[in-house]
């Protein structure tokens, strides 16, 4: 059966991921990075990340085909129960579904902790180009997200200017006593 699987990263994966993330910083102007971070930054980054917050793979066959994870949307306490998202999919499987599959399992365990609010920031062009369209605001639009702000010509890639958007989505509600948030691997303890 050749049902893709949404998993935990591992350290160990590290390599595949940075493989699939580096298409995206040498093609495109998705990721605003200029050069891709080595292999030791990157185990870096997923370590940080990891700490506190869900970082899923799916794979089909034994083959990673994506990743997504959430980290702060801002380091102060009063912002605990919102998040940033970042997806990236093998430039070969997009418009398969599986980009949905992980945001909607990011969702579901990022509600398992307790976060109410999910943010994107999303390259957006002035006009669709060979480096950046505007599919993943699409995309992002189709699982319920909303655009609530522009910052216009704020990234500089591949001489050309580039809008940012933030876009939002909220998954709980918001009472006033709000438990805390816990972190992915103590969610168990709750």
């Amino acid at each position: 059966m050749n049902v893709p699987i949404i998993r935990d990263a591992k350290l160990a994966d590290a390599r595949r991921l940075l493989d699939i993330y580096r298409y995206y910083v040498e093609n495109t102007a998705i990721s605003f990075e200029y050069i891709a971070p080595s292999l030791p930054e990157f185990e870096a980054r997923m370590k940080g990340i990891m700490k506190r917050y869900p970082y899923l793979v799916i794979e089909k066959e034994g083959r990673i085909l994506g990743y997504a994870y959430a980290h702060p949307l801002v380091e102060r306490a009063a912002y605990d129960w919102s998040c940033e998202l970042t997806i990236y999919l093998d430039q070969d499987v997009r418009r398969q579904g599986l980009g949905r599959r992980l945001y909607e399992a990011l969702e579901e365990r990022l509600k398992e902790m307790g976060i109410l609010n999910l943010y994107a920031c999303i390259g957006y062009p002035e006009e669709e180009d060979e480096y950046l369209t505007r599919n993943s605001a699409d995309f992002h639009a189709h699982l319920g997200f909303r655009a609530i702000g522009t910052f216009r010509k704020c990234g500089y890639k591949f001489g050309r200017w580039y809008h940012m958007i933030w876009m939002e989505k909220f998954i709980g509600e918001h009472p006033s006593g709000q438990a805390p948030v816990l972190k992915w691997k103590d969610r168990s303890e709750a």
